[in-house]
């Protein structure tokens, strides 16, 4: 067992507020009914999914959901699209929305845009990860017809000589946002046409100052470990972050993953974690680096 090691959890780090108001839902109608549907996991982190299904909660793939009626079905905060309602009101489901204000804010703007009588012609395009369940509800606003860009490669997929309108899904990652604008202004500008081109700033500010935040943290210690879920995409960009203030970052799914984070004695580490990683979870790695026989 290491000596004198110092333990720090980020308190910025944990649930975004969206996931808690998502996820304090599912708690309140759980204890009410002990059994509620999801439609997918209600948060891209397993263990806090265990830890809700053991409470009751079943989470069901898009499939399963359209054999389900006359039954209650919690919607997560990354939200769906349009078919999915539909599908809720024909086979009489009551959905329990939780969406996040900030993604269904975003999916009213799509929507609108994409049905704007003076933008017919024009092009919806999304920045985002392609499958992932926030994307497919924006590009659901678009009866599927918006043009998801995951890389600068995707760009290709774009007419300059039409207009498009440039979204980002809530998470991504800022700077690259950025780099994307600029290289699809330079490519309308080219083409003769800069005025075709209109981009919005649609990435959640709380997930642009956490990265900020963040990064400094990493930097304040011998080592970071950072908790998260392998399919967390928000998961996945903050930690790159914290590798690249600090080389000694380790990302951390499971508690038994600590075996392999080489502790020293007298090590400061900071422990983090994504939008989607419980705050009770990054308080048992902590318990277990201080008390490692518990």
């Amino acid at each position: 067992m290491k000596k004198n090691i110092q333990v720090t959890i980020d308190e910025h780090s944990g649930f975004c507020f969206g996931v808690i108001n998502t996820i304090k839902r599912a708690e309140t109608l759980l204890a009410q009914t002990r059994k509620l549907y999801c439609l997918g996991d209600i948060v891209h982190n397993n263990e806090e999914v265990q830890r809700l299904t053991d409470m009751g909660l079943v989470i069901i793939t898009k499939e399963e959901f359209r054999q389900l009626h006359d039954t209650t079905v919690l919607i997560r905060a990354h939200g769906e699209p349009p078919e999915t309602y539909r599908i809720a009101q024909e086979r009489n489901i009551q959905l329990v929305d939780g969406t996040c204000p900030v993604v269904l804010a975003l999916q009213k703007n799509i929507k609108n845009s994409f049905e704007a009588p003076d933008f017919k012609e024009g092009q919806i395009l999304i920045f985002g990860k392609k499958g992932h369940a926030e994307v497919v509800g924006l590009a659901g606003q678009t009866n599927n017809k918006g043009i998801v860009i995951s890389s600068i490669k995707d760009i290709e997929l774009i007419d300059f000589q039409k207009p498009a309108k440039l979204y980002s899904q809530t998470t991504q990652n800022h700077d690259e946002y950025l780099a994307l604008i600029d290289e699809i202004g330079k490519r309308y500008r080219e083409a003769g046409h800069e005025d075709f081109f209109t981009h919005y700033d649609t990435i959640c500010h709380s997930v642009v100052n956490r990265a900020k935040q963040l990064t400094h943290f990493a930097s304040l210690f011998d080592k970071i470990i950072f908790v998260s879920g392998e399919q967390s995409s928000n998961g996945l960009y903050l930690f790159k972050l914290c590798k690249q203030a600090n080389p000694h970052s380790y990302f951390l799914t499971h508690l038994e993953d600590l075996q392999v984070v080489p502790i020293n004695d007298h090590d400061t580490i900071g422990i983090c974690g994504a939008t989607s990683t419980p705050m009770w979870l990054m308080e048992q790695v902590k318990q277990q680096l201080l008390d490692p026989l518990k």
